[in-house]
């Protein structure tokens, strides 16, 4: 009897103590947990149990981190580009190319169409057919690094009157002309402005 008035008056005691006692600025009001714990949570296999689904989902992880940056690459976000795209310059040469009507980029449709030409008429054995055939051929070729010639001149005075004292990089002209002979589709990055649209 005496015992159970006793233990009332423990736990009596310690919730007045407990309500008594001011909670501490930036007290946690909770226990620090021990440091054997912590590291037991934290604590994670070297080798998973199951490497065949490690595997898998590494591989998924992988991919999916591709197609992004694939995608990313397409649309011309500058972390996702080759490092020969990257940069303000080259910016500028896509977008001017692509918002022209180049000659070279009818390059690769004009040699498909010669070659077919060719060898439908190579029974015949015509020579000024086929002098007709690489004429048209070579012809077209020469025009086109022609036109990209005057093309890359007015991007570079272009881009310089709206950059004062800009230099382009090197490989320039070339970057240009390997876009400008690219069918418009099958360029990448994929072309951000519309025929007309010019930078600057």
């Amino acid at each position: 009897m005496f015992g159970r008035q006793k233990k009332k008056d423990e736990t009596l005691q310690e919730q007045l103590s407990t309500q008594s006692e001011p909670a501490r600025p930036g007290a946690k009001g909770r226990p620090t947990p021990k440091r054997r714990d912590q590291e037991a949570a934290r604590r994670r296999p070297i080798v998973p149990e199951d490497r065949k689904a490690a595997a898998k989902g590494d591989r998924a992880a992988a991919r999916e981190a591709r197609v992004k940056q694939n995608a990313a690459m397409m649309r011309g976000e500058q972390w996702a580009l080759m490092p020969r795209d990257r940069g303000p310059e080259r910016q500028f040469i896509r977008d001017y190319v692509d918002a022209r009507w180049n000659i070279a980029e009818f390059a690769m449709p004009v040699l498909l169409v010669a070659m077919v030409m060719s060898l439908f008429f190579s029974r015949f054995q015509s020579s000024w057919l086929m002098s007709a055939i690489f004429m048209l051929t070579y012809g077209w070729l020469l025009a086109g690094m022609i036109d990209m010639a005057i093309t890359y001149r007015r991007i570079k005075k272009r881009y310089q009157a709206k950059h004062p004292g800009a230099e382009f990089p090197r490989g320039s002209g070339w970057y240009a002309g390997v876009r400008a002979f690219q069918i418009r589709r099958t360029r990448v990055p994929r072309p951000r402005v519309k025929r007309g649209e010019f930078p600057g």
